[in-house]
């Protein structure tokens, strides 16, 4: 990645965003120019126009932690923004080499008996390991389930952003598919600041680029996104729709990597989803069955039977 290049849009990108109104300056009626002008993001910022310029196109070797903060502060930047300026700047003057992740292949990464342990010791939702690109290298049985489609196709190569831009069964798996695409891009685009010289990634934005229009138009925002907390919503051609809490925690071991782990409410409709998904991932060698017009009366009756069968021992 050309960081001098991605430094430059990345600035414009957030000086536009910002309206002067947000900035708490006066509008004025002949404003040529969406979100703020760069005299006023200078003047925010408290340094000349001449050398906010300079940053803006891209120069931004030699910026002190405190320019850095200071534009920061004008743009409204949140936190992954923040830190995704802090590493362009450490990449443009190359003292990046200690901080950024080891570099590692599929191959040359080794899954530790230890860490699947710990995956399939988690039995009550999904838990996977990826890395900064998408890519599902390990996963406990119940998410081998959740994500059926996604290792049905090999085309996916288990990786959650080619199959979230390319695989047409993610768009019946998301049902909130624009934000998954939005979310995956901004993913993306920070591990492209934080490892420019990631060969994989470097492929994988290329492939999807040239592929896949809707996540063309986003990689062009230059959003960043940190995956950490939240809520969503997916909807198992088995199982149904899931509402489910998610933490992200990186792995202290395997810098780069990180461990996903998803949960569904206590007593709700999709704690009882992945609980029938459980029971089917549990057995050996039977994959949940594929969706057809009776899956969701098989799943009901599934259900039925293995609240019948908890009465009885209790």
């Amino acid at each position: 990645m050309d960081h001098r290049a991605e430094a430059r849009e990345f600035l414009t990108s957030r000086r536009v965003k910002i309206t002067p109104e947000q900035a708490g300056l006066p509008t004025g009626s002949r404003r040529r120019v969406p979100g703020l002008r760069r005299s006023e993001v200078a003047a925010l910022a408290d340094m000349s126009v001449e050398y906010y310029a300079k940053l803006e196109r891209g120069s931004l070797a030699g910026a002190s932690p405190a320019v850095l903060e200071a534009v920061a502060r004008a743009l409204q930047l949140d936190d992954a923004e923040r830190a995704h300026l802090l590493h362009l700047a450490q990449a443009a003057d190359g003292s990046d080499a200690l901080t950024r992740p080891r570099r590692r292949t599929a191959r040359q990464w080794t899954l530790h008996r230890s860490l699947q342990w710990t995956l399939d010791a988690i039995t009550a939702g999904p838990a996977i390991v990826s890395n900064g690109r998408m890519d599902i290298l390990a996963a406990n049985p119940l998410a081998r389930a959740f994500y059926t489609d996604l290792f049905a196709n090999a085309d996916n190569q288990r990786n959650l952003a080619r199959f979230n831009f390319l695989d047409p069964a993610s768009r019946r798996f998301y049902p909130d598919w624009e934000l998954f695409g939005d979310m995956a891009v901004a993913i993306l685009r920070r591990e492209a600041g934080r490892d420019a010289h990631d060969k994989g990634l470097q492929d994988l934005v290329g492939e999807l680029s040239t592929r896949s229009e809707d996540f063309r138009i986003r990689w062009g925002a230059h959003d960043v996104r940190r995956h950490g907390t939240g809520t969503k919503r997916f909807r198992h051609p088995a199982v149904g729709d899931l509402t489910l809490a998610y933490e992200a925690l990186d792995l202290a071991a395997e810098p780069g990597l990180s461990m996903t782990i998803y949960t569904a409410e206590p007593g709700s409709s999709s704690e009882e989803g992945l609980r029938l998904l459980a029971s089917w991932a549990a057995t050996e060698g039977v994959s949940p069955p594929a969706e057809h017009p009776a899956a969701e009366a098989a799943a009901e009756l599934h259900y039925s039977a293995l609240l019948f069968l908890e009465r009885i021992h209790t």
